[in-house]
């Protein structure tokens, strides 16, 4: 529900276009930075992305350090990993060019940098005690988790099976360069699972407990910008047009749940991979239209809102048939992308379900949902998805 009264922040300047990758150089220079540090993995290294990168600073009379390492749902190991290459190298700039693990990591690294300690001190909401000493460029290379603008980091606790996430406004990045360009060589499953991520993103921001109205606006437009565009993205990944849009849809959904905040879609997609080790975006793929449905009670109009920003014929019909069209139509785009759509596909089974409805409860996005959930609620939630 709508506040009367609001906070927007947009911590963090954002440049984009096709081709801003470009003046990467310039933008180090203008932070009086000469040696960087580039935080990546080893999927954009192998799609040459990284060597271009790497080229355009080198060309300038910079120099430049990676640290590849960072896996898919990056663990807490790598962010000490990254913290201790950092030491050994010295930099004086940041450079996180990837999706949402590579910049989710460099985050994570700033922190441990310049605050020491373990990281999993810092997980919760404003723990961070100091705006970070280095400076963060963030570059994504898929159009999904808006992490680039955000002020959060989502890390794997491996050693208890679970997902922390570090919220502060001293996470955020200094600059964005949000290039669709790079987008092109993601594969298909990626653009797919990485653009129902920041659909969620946007319709969670939407229905939120903490809604706003300039939040509001960017997410209903990315629903819009995102239903219509990726179908196309998937299809045929040189469609720049849709590469374009998609980059620009995950963009504000970024901009928008940095400040509405986020859903049980997230909260139970959390819970998930502590105990299945699944990629975030096919887990929020598999929940996303069961918990719309769930929510859809709560929030009538603007789930109806959520149906015609996806281009469904709702008009002539009952509020409460055109919340729940606003479900079946989320549910049919991620199987026209060819994502899975069973918890059973991912080797779920019916007794690991009580364990992840409890482990739910206990993320923070829960108290944002517009319903608020008991753990058989979650338990239906999961049942109707496996």
């Amino acid at each position: 529900m709508a506040s009367d009264s609001f906070l927007f922040r947009m911590d963090t300047p954002v440049l984009f276009g096709d081709g801003v990758t470009q003046k990467l150089a310039e933008k180090v220079k203008e932070f009086k930075a000469s040696k960087v540090l580039i935080v990546t993995d080893k999927g954009v290294k192998q799609a040459g992305i990284l060597e271009k990168v790497e080229q355009l600073l080198r060309d300038d009379g910079l120099e430049v350090i990676v640290f590849d390492e960072v896996e898919p749902d990056p663990s807490l190991e790598t962010i000490h990993k990254g913290a201790d290459f950092f030491k050994q190298v010295g930099c004086d700039l940041m450079v996180a060019l990837g999706g949402g693990s590579p910049i989710d990591t460099a985050k994570g690294i700033r922190v441990i940098v310049d605050n020491g300690g373990h990281i999993r001190d810092y997980a919760g909401v404003n723990k961070v005690p100091q705006r970070a000493s280095l400076p963060l460029i963030t570059i994504p290379t898929t159009s999904g988790t808006g992490s680039e603008v955000t002020i959060f980091a989502v890390l794997s606790d491996w050693e208890y099976n679970m997902k922390i996430t570090i919220t502060s406004p001293y996470l955020a990045a200094d600059l964005a360069l949000v290039d669709p360009l790079l987008t092109v060589s993601a594969p298909p499953q990626i653009t797919a699972a990485s653009g129902i991520d920041a659909l969620a993103h946007a319709i969670e921001t939407y229905v939120s407990n903490i809604s706003q109205p300039l939040a509001d606006a960017l997410a209903l437009k990315a629903i819009q910008i995102i239903g219509a565009n990726l179908r196309p993205a998937v299809a045929n990944g040189n469609n720049l047009a849709a590469r374009n849009q998609m980059a620009l849809g995950s963009l504000m959904a970024g901009m928008a749940f940095n400040n509405a905040f986020l859903g049980i879609t997230h909260s139970i997609g959390a819970a998930l991979s502590g105990h299945v080790h699944v990629s975030h975006g096919i887990a929020i793929a598999l929940l996303l239209p069961h918990v719309m449905e769930y929510n859809a009670m709560a929030r009538m109009e603007k789930y109806r809102d959520i149906a015609l920003a996806l281009g469904e014929k709702v008009e002539n019909i009952s509020l409460r048939a055109a919340a729940l069209a606003a479900a079946k139509s989320v549910y049919e785009l991620v199987g026209d992308v060819n994502l899975p759509q069973h918890l059973s596909e991912l080797g779920v089974k019916e007794e690991d379900l009580p364990g992840i409805a409890k482990d739910t409860l206990g993320h923070g996005m829960v108290k944002m949902n517009p319903r608020k959930p008991t753990e058989a609620d979650i338990l239906a939630i999961l049942r109707k998805a496996l």
